[in-house]
């Protein structure tokens, strides 16, 4: 028998990485304050008016915050991995917020007190780089406003991805024309020299990000070998290396996937590996067709050339070497990350119990429900089927299976799951409001806050 000890990588529970979360979050800061460091350091500006100063500042403030969020959505894997690829999703977004708020208030305080330092409004008349400043500002609202309003715009993905980056490159590219154009606080040479550097840095993150990492992804292309119909519209392709394979892997994680066409195309989406590395090279992703684009990949043909980059996350009993069990809760397409960390339980036949709570909302609407009997078979799992809608009749509930009719709510959790349970790791993954219910409920009962981890951002 395995001891699951030997598939963690103990660097997930050393100091270590808290310290390099830190250090990451500090280098933030640093970046952010490096522009009114340089500043002061040379000679002092003179006061010229409270609102004034800080009207500029907010604008160093939102170009150094612009530059910031380049980093974020590098996929920069020693950036991703003390804190987790969703959560730095999540950072971005609401830095995108800040971002915007930033600017909005330069350009607000100026309009508002000193409209001098503004010009001519008509892009006409005014002066390029200021013109450039105001471009810059439409372009991240327009950025913000798509990204958030995306769905009810009814934007195709692959072209609001193209969008997307347009106006975060152009954006980026106005705003330091303007900053550098303006004039103010950056005459000179150390002032200049910073923002030749941040410019520098941004270009060599596109390239890595649009150019470099591609052309790796090219010489190493995937195969789809099966498409399989896992039930409830969900098709598992099955991915046979050319290459070389996937490394560095860990049940649980996802890959960002294109299939056909080219890796320097847009079209690529984040998908869970819905199986685990201790099966072999091969790779699986599960996909339910609810996007504009994930349609057309759920009935991808078999033979049609692929495209991984990965792997990401942290959501995996690999980091969980000590733990005495776990309680899995997902809802829908959600337990697929559920079912890579069994498949790797179920491999090394680990002998911990896991209890696993399903929610879907009829009984013909869950997938992988047969692998879920099977691997059942092989180690300590306990499935409970949640079913929000149960078929009527005297062949409910079925036989052989554990059901429980309605939702998983505080009544459930406290029914379901024993008292020893409370300080195992409690995995979540599935819709948003699911899992903050769920939250709120095992933090009511007494499970640690650091015992419940989640996936928190929605795929598309």
């Amino acid at each position: 028998m395995t001891d699951p000890a030997h598939h963690v990588r103990p660097e997930d529970h050393d100091p270590a990485v808290w310290l390099r979360a830190v250090a990451w979050l500090a280098l933030a800061l640093g970046l952010l304050a490096l522009p009114f460091v340089v500043i002061l350091m040379g000679d002092p500006p003179a006061a010229r008016g409270l609102t004034r100063d800080l009207a500029l500042g907010l604008g160093f403030a939102a170009l150094s915050l612009a530059g910031l969020q380049f980093a974020l959505t590098g996929r920069l894997k020693a950036l991703l991995h003390p804190f987790g690829a969703d959560i730095v999703v999540v950072f971005h977004r609401f830095l995108s917020w800040g971002l915007l708020a930033l600017m909005l208030g330069h350009f607000g305080m100026l309009y508002i007190w000193h409209k001098d330092d503004l010009g001519v409004l008509n892009p006409l008349q005014a002066e390029p780089h200021m013109t450039a400043g105001r471009v810059a500002l439409g372009c991240f609202i327009a950025l913000v406003a798509t990204s958030e309003l995306r769905k009810r715009l009814r934007l195709d993905y692959l072209w609001w991805r193209y969008l997307h980056v347009a106006l975060a490159v152009t954006g980026f590219g106005m705003a330091i024309w303007h900053v550098l154009g303006a004039g103010h606080f950056t005459g000179a040479d150390g002032t200049r020299g910073l923002w030749l550097g941040v410019t520098l840095a941004w270009l060599g993150l596109l390239i890595w990000t649009r150019v470099l990492r591609p052309w790796r992804q090219s010489r190493n292309p995937w195969t789809v070998t099966e498409n399989r119909d896992e039930g409830d519209g969900v098709h598992t392709l099955v991915l046979a290396p050319k290459g070389r394979p996937l490394r560095g892997w860990r049940p649980g994680q996802f890959a960002w996937l294109a299939v056909g066409g080219s890796p320097f195309a847009l079209r690529e989406h984040p998908f869970t590996i819905s199986t685990a590395p201790d099966k072999g090279h091969h790779l699986r992703f599960s996909i339910k067709p609810l996007g504009d684009d994930s349609k057309r990949l759920a009935a991808t043909p078999v033979g049609a050339v692929a495209w991984v980059d990965g792997p990401y996350g942290t959501f995996s009993v690999d980091r969980e070497a000590d733990a005495g069990g776990f309680v899995m809760i997902a809802g829908g397409v959600g337990v697929t990350p559920v079912i890579a960390n069994l498949h790797a339980l179920q491999e090394r036949r680990d002998p911990r119990p896991v209890i696993l709570l399903y929610a879907n909302d009829s009984w013909d609407d869950i997938a992988f429900r047969d692998q879920l009997a099977a691997i059942a078979q092989d180690i300590d799992l306990r499935v409970i089927h949640v079913i929000k809608t149960p078929p009527k009749g005297d062949a409910w509930p079925p036989k052989g299976f554990t059901t429980r009719d309605g939702m998983i709510d505080a009544d459930a959790l406290a029914d379901l799951l024993p008292r020893e349970s409370r300080d195992w790791p409690h995995m979540l993954c599935g819709p948003p409001p699911m899992l903050a219910a769920v939250r709120k409920a095992l933090l009511s009962m007494g499970v640690p806050l650091r015992r419940i981890d989640s996936e928190i951002f929605e795929m598309v």
